[in-house]
C-alpha cells in the first residue's frame, strides 16, 4: 500500500455525526484490505458469505466458518454488522424447491426448509448481528405487475415474505428488519417497493427499514429522484440504509439496452466528473440524515469491486473512494470535505 494518505481524515469518524458508515466484505478483504476497513468503516456487510447457497449449500449441511470469521473480526473490531440476505431468487441452491426425485416440491416442504434456514442462521448471530435484510429483490422492474416471479412466489404465493420477515422477528426478536433492493430510486419501481412495504405493515408484519441499494451512476439517477424516493419511504414511518453504494462510470448498470464493451480510461477528468458525483450524493444524504442511519459502500476499494464484472465480465470500473492501490481519491476528498 502506498502510505501518502496513511494521515487522512478517518470517513467514518467525519460521518459520525450523520450516520454509520459501512463497507461490504468478503473473506479476502477481511485481510487485504484490512487497515482501510478498521481505519474508515464502523460497519461490515458479507459480500456473499451469508448468502444461501454460501452458508446453506445442501439442506442438511450449513457452512459457518467464512460467516464467523467476519463476524469475530467486527467483535475485534467493535464494528456493527448487517445481514446479508436471508431470502433471495439468486444464489440461492436449486435443491431448496425439489424433492429427492429432482421433482418440483411440495409447498409444505420449501415452506418448512424456508424456517428452518431463517431460523437457524439468526439464531447462530442473534447477538452479532445488529440487522439484516431479510427478503432481497422481491419486486419487478418492469412496467406491469407486482412480484417477481421468483421460485419462491410460485411455491408459496406472496406470503413468503411476510413468513420470512416473522420468522426472523421470532428468533432475533432485537434485531433490525430491513426490505432491500435495487433501482429504487426509479418511479415506478419505488411505487412498488412503497406498495410491498406498506402492506406489510398494515399487517403487523414486523419490518423496520428499507434498504436502497444505490448502484447508481455517474448521470443516473437524478439527485432530485434519490431525493424524492428517500422522501416517499421515509414517510411509511420506517428505517432507511443506504445498503449497497457505488457510483459506476459507465451507464445502464441495471437498465435495458446494450452495454459498450470498450473501457473508459480513468483520467483526471473522469476523476473530476466522480468526485462531483460523489460529492452531490454526499450533500443529499448529509441533508436526509434524520431519516438515514447508515450508508454502505458495495466494496472497499476499486481493485476488488463486482462492477469490473457485471454489466460487462472483465471491464474495468472505478466505483469507489479508492483506488486500486487503496490510495484515497479525489471523490474521497469530496465526501470527506465539506
Amino acid at each position: 500500500m502506498n502510505h501518502i494518505y496513511r494521515n487522512i481524515p478517518s470517513l467514518g469518524e467525519r460521518y459520525r455525526p450523520y450516520f454509520r458508515i459501512g463497507a461490504a466484505v468478503n473473506a479476502k478483504s477481511l485481510h487485504t484490505h484490512r487497515d482501510l476497513l478498521v481505519k474508515h468503516f464502523h460497519s461490515v456487510t458479507a459480500e456473499n458469505e451469508m448468502k444461501w447457497e454460501e452458508i446453506h449449500p445442501e439442506d442438511r449441511r450449513y457452512e459457518f466458518a467464512k460467516a464467523d470469521a467476519l463476524v469475530e473480526f467486527a467483535r475485534n473490531c467493535g464494528m456493527y454488522v448487517r445481514g446479508h440476505t436471508l431470502v433471495w431468487h439468486n444464489q440461492t441452491p436449486a435443491s431448496v424447491f425439489l424433492d429427492d426425485l429432482g421433482q418440483p416440491a411440495a409447498a409444505s416442504v420449501i415452506e418448512r426448509r424456508l424456517e428452518e434456514h431463517v431460523a437457524t442462521v439468526l439464531d447462530r448471530y442473534k447477538n452479532d448481528i445488529g440487522c439484516w435484510d431479510v427478503v432481497n429483490e422481491a419486486v419487478v422492474d418492469n412496467d406491469t405487475g407486482f412480484l417477481r416471479e421468483s421460485r419462491w412466489l410460485q411455491a408459496l404465493g406472496d406470503e413468503y415474505i411476510a413468513k420470512a420477515f416473522r420468522i426472523a422477528h421470532q428468533v432475533a426478536p432485537g434485531a433490525l428488519l430491513f426490505y432491500n433492493d435495487y433501482n429504487e430510486t426509479k418511479p415506478d419501481k419505488s411505487e412498488r417497493i412503497y406498495k410491498l412495504v406498506a402492506g406489510l405493515l398494515d399487517q403487523g408484519v414486523p419490518i423496520h427499514g428499507i434498504g436502497m441499494q444505490g448502484h447508481w451512476m455517474l448521470d443516473d439517477p437524478a439527485l432530485g429522484e434519490i431525493e424524492r424516493a428517500i422522501d416517499r419511504y421515509a414517510s411509511l414511518g420506517v428505517r432507511l440504509h443506504i445498503t449497497e453504494l457505488d457510483v459506476s462510470v459507465y451507464g445502464n448498470v441495471h437498465g435495458t439496452g446494450g452495454q459498450s464493451k470498450a473501457m473508459l480510461p480513468y483520467d483526471d477528468v473522469l476523476a473530476r466528473r466522480l468526485a462531483k458525483r460523489y460529492g452531490d450524493l454526499f450533500s443529499l444524504l448529509r441533508d436526509r440524515a434524520d431519516v438515514i442511519e447508515s450508508v454502505t459502500f458495495w466494496g472497499i476499494a476499486d481493485d476488488d469491486t463486482w462492477r469490473d464484472n457485471f454489466p460487462v465480465r472483465g471491464r474495468k470500473d472505478w466505483p469507489l473512494l479508492f483506488d486500486v492501490n487503496h490510495d484515497a481519491k479525489l471523490a474521497f476528498w469530496s465526501v470527506v470535505e465539506f
